[in-house]
């Protein structure tokens, strides 16, 4: 028994798609409150929740971003109607107090970068996975892209912040590709049991 029926399990992994395009219907604070809150429950070390979101909505500020974006991406998020930039806070352990009181002695080993960094980075990973899934589930769409340059985006929106920047997507009611779903491997193709 699954939580929930395969229609639902249709409509929230298998008939959406990344999409490039989107029409004019706008997309509401409410709505992005909604994803955040969502997004907010992806598992992550120590429950340290490092990612961090920055909603692109001015014609000023997606102007400054789109001059980041790889060539093939300026359009899209140029017409997009709201575009979040993604980021993870390289300093999250500052934070273990709240996030995590029962484990604040681990605050000192995550003070030195080579565990701190790659630490925030695969937990705001995870949390950007939920992210897509829960825009999915809001009934929008998602456009994510990691074709920028991020140190640039990280100069233009996060100068002076511990904020790390690592992809941007695109988010409104999609138009769905006219190019078929790329291929997906076959369970016995990159799983195994031991």
């Amino acid at each position: 028994m699954t939580r929930l029926n395969d229609e639902q399990l249709n409509t929230l992994f298998n008939e959406p798609r990344t999409v490039n395009a989107f029409t004019e219907q706008p997309v509401t604070d409410e709505q992005l409150q909604k994803i955040y809150e969502l997004a907010a429950m992806g598992p992550t070390a120590f429950n340290s929740q490092p990612l961090r979101i920055t909603w692109v909505k001015t014609p000023e500020a997606r102007e400054r971003l789109v001059k980041h974006m790889m060539d093939g991406n300026k359009e899209k998020t140029l017409n997009a109607p709201v575009t979040a930039v993604l980021a993870f806070d390289k300093n999250w352990q500052k934070r273990f107090g709240e996030f995590a009181p029962q484990a604040a002695a681990f605050e000192s080993y995550y003070e030195a970068e080579e565990a701190r960094i790659p630490a925030g980075a695969l937990s705001s990973a995870l949390q950007a996975g939920y992210f897509i899934t829960a825009v999915r589930a809001l009934g929008l769409d998602a456009g994510p892209m990691t074709g920028a340059d991020f140190d640039g985006i990280a100069a233009e929106f996060f100068e002076g912040t511990d904020q790390q920047p690592f992809l941007v997507v695109n988010l409104g009611y999609g138009v769905a590709p006219e190019y078929p779903r790329g291929t997906r491997f076959e369970f016995d193709d990159v799983t195994r049991s031991i």
